[in-house]
């Protein structure tokens, strides 16, 4: 190694070149055959550990390795052997300009660290793909996790070369640097509120990815498709991404659908609004005529006993209408609907169903259809419950009942 180290110097000096610049021109050559070193080690350890992570990863049950080749683990960690060479030969090639290597072993140091980074960088990717593959970990925020390991990573590397650049110890540097902190809190606000809610959404599994979730502040209304340390993404439904700020899901109001698509079913609860006046009892024609109606034929016929049995029974005035127990066509149309929804084919029969009448409005009066359809799919459930209302809708005629609706006949006013 000493040999080297003077031979191109002494081979200048021969050729009559001046001492001062022999010493330059020596530097010069060993650099230049250092780099070339460098570039066929890095070459050779490149391709030994690739090839042979490749082959044992085609060997391999797990795709852990084969994500390590993908996301180049191999190929950082091969950059280890030039750089440990270069610290071995650098003394030789600046033998004669000491004063540079305190210079290179400060590069050295700093391009030390960013080699770590970019090794525990790649090992991270790694591990986030293949927590990924995971079934039991397919909708929790894998991406915050690892961002939060890179963010740690990488400011305590820039601490580090600050360190190294500044001839400070790293605890004395992180010391001085603790009096920052307040500046740093202020800086990293965004990142540490997201790192905490992130945290949290993971602990109370407020939010999946893939879950449904609207948020009408942010315009959002669609699945989940990714959580990471900053932000929740939202493909709404028009195929437009949403980005929501992580803490925003911790201090804003959001509804998350996940409760329904995995219950049995999905709520229809949808009101036909009738006119009051249109209420009213049904005289003993008016039933004969409504058992034509095959659904509700049997209910008016045992109802229609029950109601003249009590009435003979306690021998009340039927020559007005009011007295004693009567049949509506509302309540009848009420039965005849919720019989309707009983027998639909689209309709969960083991969740709640009902009919039910709600407080009466200027517009008129509600009358509520309750269920659940079992197609819980956005396009079947819209098609299910137009197609009830369909029927309900035309089927109010019957009844000698009216649906409210605002006038079209305005007067036309004339100038």
């Amino acid at each position: 190694m000493n040999e080297l180290q003077c031979f191109f110097y002494d081979y200048f000096v021969s050729l009559q070149v001046s001492e001062t610049a022999a010493k330059y021109l020596n530097m010069l050559c060993l650099v230049l055959i250092l780099a070339v070193v460098i570039y066929i080690t890095d070459y050779i350890a490149r391709r030994i550990l690739v090839n042979a992570f490749t082959k044992f990863s085609a060997k391999s049950k797990t795709n852990f390795d084969d994500l390590l080749v993908n996301h180049k683990a191999p190929r950082n960690i091969a950059h280890i052997v030039p750089l440990i060479i270069t610290i071995k030969i650098f003394p030789v090639v600046f033998y004669d300009f000491p004063h540079f290597e305190s210079y290179i072993v400060t590069i050295l140091k700093v391009y030390g660290v960013f080699l770590t980074i970019w090794i525990i960088k790649s090992l991270l990717k790694t591990f986030e793909s293949y927590f990924k593959t995971l079934p039991r970990l397919k909708d929790k925020p894998i991406d915050s996790y690892i961002q939060v390991a890179m963010l740690f990573v990488w400011i305590i590397g820039i601490a580090s070369c600050l360190a190294i650049l500044i001839d400070l110890s790293f605890i004395k540097f992180f010391t001085t640097l603790g009096a920052a902190s307040a500046v740093l809190l202020l800086i990293f606000k965004d990142t540490i509120l997201g790192f905490v809610a992130s945290i949290q959404l993971s602990i109370n599994d407020s939010v999946r990815i893939g879950d449904w979730i609207t948020m009408e502040k942010f315009g959002a209304d669609g699945d989940v498709i990714e959580i990471n340390l900053s932000t929740i993404q939202v493909q709404n439904f028009d195929m437009t991404i949403t980005h929501i700020p992580t803490y925003a899901i911790l201090t804003d109001s959001f509804k998350n659908w996940r409760g329904m698509q995995s219950s049995g079913g999905r709520r229809i609860k949808r009101a036909l609004v009738l006119k009051a006046k249109s209420v009213h009892y049904l005289k003993d024609e008016q039933i004969e005529a409504l058992k034509k109606i095959e659904l509700i034929s049997d209910y008016l016929t045992q109802r229609q006993k029950d109601i003249t049995s009590y009435n003979d029974t306690h021998n009340v005035d039927k020559s007005t209408l009011i007295n004693g127990r009567n049949m509506t066509n509302l309540g009848v149309f009420r039965k005849y609907l919720l019989s309707y929804i009983q027998n639909h084919s689209a309709i969960n029969k083991d969740m709640s169903i009902m009919v039910r009448q709600l407080e009466p409005t200027p517009h008129g009066l509600p009358l509520e259809i309750y269920a659940f359809s079992s197609d819980k799919r956005w396009e079947n459930y819209e098609y299910i419950m137009s197609d009830i209302f369909d029927h309900a809708i035309s089927a109010v005629p019957y009844f000698e009942l009216e649906l409210f609706e605002y006038p079209t006949d305005f007067p036309k006013f004339t100038t």
